[in-house]
């Protein structure tokens, strides 16, 4: 052990993130025998939820679904109040979680982890933080998240700008005095969506920044009773069941429907049908042509832009909010309430930056081609460095010291099912590029499965009286081999968003999330635990 080693505190494992995996990761680890140790950039758990605080924050998969499952318990005791709760509530649930299974005292919270580096003589992880402290592990857990690095786009002169600028991901606690203000958002994704409907009325004056239209499907929310709940509780282990036989972890699935054998009203009859639904069944529980067969899919682009334009009165403004360079689905489909609504009222601006592109922010405002905007308030709905953001801001160095960022950077991202990688032993990661968990896959269903499997990994190793695990090179490149494969059989790789990593310069293209279906994905899980990590490399 080097001397470093040796006068670091001594724990088996090192978690870093206190959202629903890490959080979830401490409660495994612990229970397989494991002293830990976690860190917290936040000064509380929540992950996500403690972070995006902005205004009108959402969760978008259902209530019931959005849950932890491994106490009974817990289920039984937590009500919750509508079907999409807001992040105050989700928030309010995780801390009840961290209260009830004592999670806190393992986690050191406002502290961001640096880096970490792997010892190959000790065969152990050296972690270091911003607050000094020096921690070795036999395992590493990083659990960092897929959207939780902020990305905000270099826009010239932005510091010049008097006024307030506020990333959504970094939301102030203490919240925003709207009233009268000129109010700038930069971005239409999911967040700036629901920025936008929130504030709208609140506001003195709003304008929007928008590069690409998306398509949306109308949130409809009804609130809970105490029967409602009932019934929940009741079919929770069967719910448990359906989330994990599905292809995004959801309680819908695809539809054997042959949607384009039906005449023309047969067909619009079924499409209102799944989109009253009002939650993502409409594009993850409908068809799976939607992401597969381009015919397919321009009936559903076709219908959701019908309902776009039915809604804004403006057709000019109209023509700008309908999406014209992808279709329904190969982008993230959000979910919301009056959005196109708040474009019909006279305080809001919608501007196209790709017509009239920004320039630069001046001491007054966002000036673009078209000319100044003065603003009080400038939002950054702009998103993140999805999936690998978070692990690359971490120094982490694996086997002779090589980089993992660099490694990236040189040799494109991979990842054994966005598990671990090759060349960083006992290194585990939840929400990484190539699982299901990075895009496509109901989070808090993907997330348990994946902490599950690692803690069973972990164990294993333990059991063996082995002291170091990681995937031989053979069987990453298969992964990545199948991976790639499924992504080109369906439509995502033709549309550059987030989920392709084209939203950051520079960022290798190809898809983050693994798309053959979260029910396969645990089975290859499955048959890899079974078979003793097969192909992996255990020493």
């Amino acid at each position: 052990m080097s001397q470093v080693q040796s006068a670091a505190k001594q724990v088996d494992a090192v978690v870093v993130g206190a959202g629903f995996a890490g959080m979830y990761g401490i409660q495994r680890l612990r229970e397989k025998g494991l002293k830990v140790q976690g860190f917290e950039a936040g000064h509380s758990v929540g992950g996500t939820w403690y972070w995006n605080r902005y205004p009108g924050a959402r969760v978008d998969s259902q209530a019931y679904i959005y849950q932890y499952w491994f106490s009974d318990e817990l289920i039984k005791e937590w009500d919750w109040s509508e079907r999409f709760p807001a992040q105050p509530e989700t928030e309010k649930y995780l801390n009840h979680v961290a209260d009830k299974f004592e999670i806190r005292k393992d986690f050191q919270f406002e502290t961001k982890v640096e880096a970490a580096k792997w010892d190959d003589g000790a065969k152990r992880w050296t972690v270091t933080t911003d607050k000094g402290d020096v921690v070795s592990a036999q395992f590493l857990l990083m659990s960092t998240g897929g959207l939780s690095a902020p990305l905000v786009p270099p826009f010239k002169h932005h510091e010049k700008f008097k006024g307030q600028i506020i990333h959504t991901g970094r939301w102030p606690k203490e919240g925003v005095d709207f009233a009268g203000k000129k109010v700038g958002v930069i971005g239409t994704g999911a967040t700036g969506i629901q920025v936008v409907q929130t504030i709208a009325p609140q506001v003195g004056q709003l304008t929007v920044y928008q590069r690409t239209a998306n398509y949306t499907i109308p949130m409809r929310n009804p609130k809970y009773d105490d029967a409602d709940r009932a019934g929940l509780k009741a079919g929770a282990k069967a719910m448990h069941k359906r989330v994990n036989s599905t292809f995004a972890g959801f309680d819908y699935d695809w539809q054997a429907t042959d949607l384009m054998a039906m005449n023309p009203e047969a067909r619009e009859a079924q499409l209102n049908e799944w989109f009253a639904d009002g939650s993502l069944g409409f594009w993850i529980g409908s068809i799976q042509g939607v992401l597969m067969d381009e015919s397919i899919n321009a009936v559903f682009s076709d219908f959701v832009k019908r309902k776009i334009r039915a809604r804004v009165h403006d057709p000019k403004v109209a023509d700008l909010l309908v999406p014209d360079d992808h279709g329904f689905g190969t982008r993230r489909v959000p979910l919301e309430t009056k959005y196109y609504e708040a474009f019909n009222q006279p305080n809001v601006k919608l501007v196209s930056v790709k017509k009239t592109p920004i320039v630069e922010f001046t001491e007054r405002g966002i000036r673009t081609t078209e000319g100044e905007q003065e603003l009080d308030i400038v939002i950054f709905a702009t998103g993140f460095d999805a999936g690998t953001g978070a692990l690359t801001r971490v120094d982490v160095r694996g086997e002779g010291g090589q980089s993992l960022r660099d490694d990236w950077n040189q040799h494109g991202i991979h990842t054994t099912m966005g598990l671990q990688v090759h060349g960083y032993p006992n290194m585990f990661m939840t929400m990484a590029p190539y699982s299901p968990a990075a895009a496509f896959c109901n989070v808090p269903t993907c997330l348990q499965q994946q902490v599950d499997w690692i803690a069973d990994c972990v164990d294993y190793v333990r059991k063996t009286g082995k002291q170091a695990i990681q995937p031989g090179a053979e069987i990453e490149n298969n992964w990545l081999a199948h991976h790639d494969e499924v992504a080109n059989l369906t439509l995502v790789p033709k549309t550059n968003s987030w989920y392709m990593g084209s939203n950051v310069e520079g960022k290798p293209r190809r898809l983050l999330a693994y798309a053959g279906g979260a029910q396969n994905y645990r089975a290859v899980c499955d048959d890899l635990k079974a078979k003793q990590y097969q192909g992996f490399e255990i020493a």
